[in-house]
């Protein structure tokens, strides 16, 4: 499958899955609101999330990819024993730490939560959607294997079963008796283990979706397989990345940690959630494609030692992904609070909806930063370096945990809860930086002058977009009295003609990464 044709398939999943788990989001805020039943809900979901977006989604992969792709050298059979072992063996080692970790659970909420209702309330929950973590790791190791042969749409499905079981959970909770307004006293125990097992079946379902599609691709586990000593061999051969990757992951814990005592300490936890879920939608329907489809191409360019071809990737990928990011920056920034305020409104508080915008908009200026780093990281581990993605993520996590608790310091309410989204923005552009010097002191020139020429394309053309948009928001919220009326009207104007101005502008100024953009999409 070409290059074009494999990230379409993954874009074309990851906007339905996207969508999906906007309306998922939507839902569970309607059924579960922002306050302290939200925020023990979001809190504890968000740890096996953020386990899964900071170091399975992307650390755990990309890992594995390299590993899995050096032995297909091999041939055939080599190949399939050793994806056998390495599955088993992370089977086991996910099963460990799932068992571990569920069994701290009161000690993991007590370091979150302070207030004793909403503690027994999360301590619940978290009994029952830390086991997440188990089939989180599952859909990650298959989902590699998947990638490697070359098989990326159907994994890229996966979210999307996810979001269906957990919105047919919340119909079911939506017809549970119980008291009109929830609180962590009041909730019944249909509601609450309706809603935990509910989410935990979600991710569940989505481990099983891969594994039937690693079935479809002709795949057969082997119960031969023995945990010892034979899966020692993937083991062993892992062992020089396992150490970093643990060390990885504890650094990310620390600031999840850190983020997430500051949320709950201001009320905060389902905003910082809602707004790190909608900043993760253009990076899951745009980013995530490229970088998925990029990661087995530069591992066999690394594993046949062709540096020119690993950069040439390195390059093409940071061209791509500024060229898609950029602009959405800049549409977050306007739009974010208009757009959060329209949908938002009627299922959470009217002051809440604008404010998951607002944190949006301050925390937009990362996500290209935080596509190109999850990038670099790809390259560093298509050679099987585990240690400078550690010390790229100590940077990250020490830029954001300082941000965090200057704001603290010197802000107070609600400006600490935007912050907790600025300082992650903040971490990825100072990872992007690391990153980059990092790679040119390996690697030498990167090609970074070509990159950096697109971005500055792309740049100037959302810019005067930007310039565009900004104007139709000013005067519609000058003119427009009634709220809705405002926001519909800035969403709906701004859109459009942000759109027309940057088509318009991106012609008159040549961005060669479009037209081959649309020439690759008509050929598909």
């Amino acid at each position: 499958m070409s290059l074009a044709r494999a990230g379409r398939a993954v874009a074309l999943a990851g906007i339905v899955s996207r969508v999906s788990g906007f309306a998922r989001t939507l839902v569970v805020a309607a059924v579960l609101g922002t306050a302290a039943v939200g925020d023990a809900y979001n809190g504890v979901n968000n740890l096996p999330n953020m386990v899964y977006e900071l170091l399975l989604g992307s650390v755990l992969a990309s890992a594995v990819v390299p590993l899995l792709t050096r032995a297909r050298r091999h041939g055939r059979k080599r190949s399939r024993e050793f994806t056998q072992r390495v599955m088993l063996a992370s089977i086991l080692a996910l099963a460990t730490i799932t068992a571990l970790t569920v069994l701290c659970a009161p000690l993991i909420v007590r370091a979150f939560v302070t207030d004793s209702e909403q503690r027994h309330l999360a301590t619940w929950w978290a009994y029952l959607l830390l086991p997440q973590i188990f089939f989180y790791g599952v859909t990650v190791v298959v989902s590699a294997v998947l990638n490697v042969r070359d098989s990326f749409a159907t994994a890229a499905w996966a979210p999307v079963v996810n979001n269906a079981i957990v919105l047919a959970t919340c119909a079911v909770f939506a017809l549970l008796p119980g008291p009109v307004t929830l609180t962590p006293s009041s909730m019944t125990t249909a509601q609450v283990l309706t809603i935990g097992i509910g989410t935990t079946a979600g991710i569940a379902g989505q481990a099983a979706w891969v594994i039937l599609a690693l079935r479809r691709e002709r795949f057969r586990w082997s119960w031969q397989v023995r945990p010892l000593p034979y899966t020692w061999r993937p083991v062993r051969a892992g062992i020089p990345m396992l150490g970093w990757l643990l060390a990885y992951a504890a650094i990310s814990q620390i600031g999840v940690a850190i983020t997430m005592r500051v949320a709950f300490d201001h009320d905060g936890v389902s905003i910082y959630s809602y707004a790190e879920l909608l900043f993760q939608v253009p990076y899951g329907i745009l980013a995530a494609s490229v970088l998925t489809v990029l990661m087995p191409r530069i591992s066999r360019a690394a594993a046949h030692h062709d540096h020119s071809a690993v950069i040439a990737d390195l390059t093409r990928g940071a061209r791509y992904l500024s060229t898609a990011l950029i602009p959405i920056t800049i549409a977050m920034s306007l739009l974010g609070p208009a757009f959060t305020t329209l949908v938002f409104t009627g299922r959470v508080a009217p002051d809440a909806a604008q404010l998951i915008g607002i944190a949006v908009a301050c925390s937009a200026f990362g996500l290209a930063p935080f596509a190109l780093v999850m990038l670099q990281m790809r390259v560093f581990y298509a050679y099987n370096d585990t240690r400078t993605p550690t010390a790229i993520n100590l940077v990250m996590v020490t830029t954001k945990v300082t941000a965090i608790v200057f704001a603290a310091t010197l802000f107070d309410g609600t400006a600490v809860v935007v912050m907790l989204g600025v300082a992650s923005s903040l971490a990825y552009v100072a990872g992007a930086v690391a990153g980059h010097l990092l790679l040119r002191r390996r690697h030498g020139l990167l090609g970074f002058s070509v990159a950096a020429a697109a971005a500055t394309r792309v740049g100037t053309a959302s810019c005067i977009a930007g310039a565009a948009t900004l104007t139709a928001v000013a005067l519609t919220q000058a003119t427009i009295g009634t709220v809705m009326l405002r926001q519909m009207t800035t969403l709906t104007i701004g859109t459009v003609l942000g759109i027309v101005v940057f088509l318009f502008a991106a012609k008159a100024i040549g961005i060669p990464e479009l037209r081959t953009a649309r020439t690759m999409l008509k050929r598909t």
